[in-house]
């Protein structure tokens, strides 16, 4: 069946270290700030670093995503019946997903900790989304995956709406493993495709956003933040770890996502780019952008936003599709935090002062995650 169009948002809801709300994440990332600090949440001791950007007073992680799914429906504006024909796509990482008890139940003990498939069934029935489920653990392109599935599976006709849900909370066993693999910026800052870059920080994000096809979101005169008009996946088959120096795999699925939408590489006005302020994989992704966008390349503005927030994992991809949303439907792009100055490997033109006017409609916003996986979204202002 062909596909029947862009794909609208709806709804989102968000947190991260920047706060709760759409309104704190869109705040955050323009004022720039970066939200790194000690972390408190477990012992840290003998770590080689010991920051990260987390949110005080979170609760478990299943919580925070019934909260997130119910908030970003309400604001979508769907009501029981609309939550009954939803489909929801999860991704995250799992970890200690205590749950909570069904509203009119007497206290208990706590349920035991799910699965992440029981997990995504359990937050479907707490919210009232009656369609089918899915979940995604493919390291950091697992949100971004989930994204482009529930858009090809409503532009084919299949699905009419799907929530896409994704969470991380900073947690001692990941943290240990990047500390220990001397992934984590020793420095304290993230600092994307800037000279000096050491590594990258972990970060909370919990992240819900409401996708409809236009026929359905027309029919309740739902309102339109933005389409996904376009993306793309590929594969490097390179290295478990590294990405192509070339960014062979990245550009293939930017090239993929603006030949769906039907647009030019020169319509993009910014690139919300996954870089995470590691030196071998900012490179790659500053020659994917010149593989894709040729002499222009250095013309694109460009800036990774978690050099304010973090690097959220399994639900990175999700934040960064909400925050270059918002930041497009502000008219403002968000700033690179942390730049100490130019790297000749990395020839783009990353935002670095203060936020700049959105030059068009249309933005880019990428991931990666290790096996060589890369994903492109291409989100439009209404």
């Amino acid at each position: 069946m062909a596909e029947r169009g862009p794909v609208r948002i709806t709804g989102v809801h968000a947190i991260s270290a920047l706060g709760r709300g759409a309104d704190a994440l869109l705040a955050g990332v323009l004022a720039g700030a970066p939200a790194f600090t000690p972390v408190h949440r477990f012992d840290t001791t003998g770590r080689r670093v010991t920051v990260a950007a987390t949110l005080p007073e979170v609760g478990a992680l299943a919580d925070e995503l019934t909260d997130a799914v119910d908030r970003a429906c309400r604001a979508a504006g769907l009501d029981r019946t609309h939550r009954a024909g939803a489909a929801l796509f999860l991704a995250t990482h799992g970890g200690p997903l205590s749950l909570p008890a069904p509203a009119g139940d007497p206290p208990g003990p706590p349920e035991a900790a799910p699965e992440v498939p029981a997990l995504a069934g359990h937050l479907a029935r707490r919210c009232g989304l009656g369609g089918r489920t899915r979940t995604y653990t493919t390291a950091c392109v697992s949100a971004s995956t989930a994204v482009a599935d529930a858009a090809t599976l409503i532009g084919r006709g299949d699905l009419d709406r799907v929530v896409v849900a994704a969470g991380y909370l900073v947690e001692p066993d990941q943290y240990a493993l990047f500390d220990a693999g001397r992934a984590l910026a020793a420095d304290g800052a993230v600092r994307p495709f800037s000279a000096g870059r050491q590594g990258l920080l972990l970060g909370d994000a919990v992240v819900a956003v409401v996708l409809e096809s236009a026929r359905a979101a027309a029919a309740r005169g739902a309102p339109t933040l933005a389409t996904v008009a376009g993306w793309g996946r590929a594969g490097d088959a390179y290295h478990p770890c590294q990405p192509h120096p070339e960014g062979h795999g990245l550009a293939r699925a930017v090239e993929t996502a603006l030949r769906r939408a039907g647009l030019a590489a020169a319509a993009v006005g910014y690139v919300n780019a996954n870089a995470t302020g590691t030196p071998y994989s900012d490179a790659s992704e500053a020659a994917a952008l010149g593989r894709v966008f040729g002499g222009a390349a250095g013309r694109v503005p460009v800036s990774s936003t978690k050099s304010v927030h973090g690097h959220a994992l399994e639900a990175s991809g999700l934040l960064e599709l909400v925050v270059t949303v918002l930041t497009l439907g502000h008219g403002k792009l968000p700033v690179n935090a942390g730049w100490l100055g130019p790297d000749e490997s990395c020839p783009v033109d990353v935002i670095t002062d203060a936020p700049r006017p959105a030059p068009t409609p249309h933005a880019l916003t990428l991931n990666a995650a290790f096996g060589g996986a890369n994903t492109a979204l291409l989100v439009s202002a209404p």
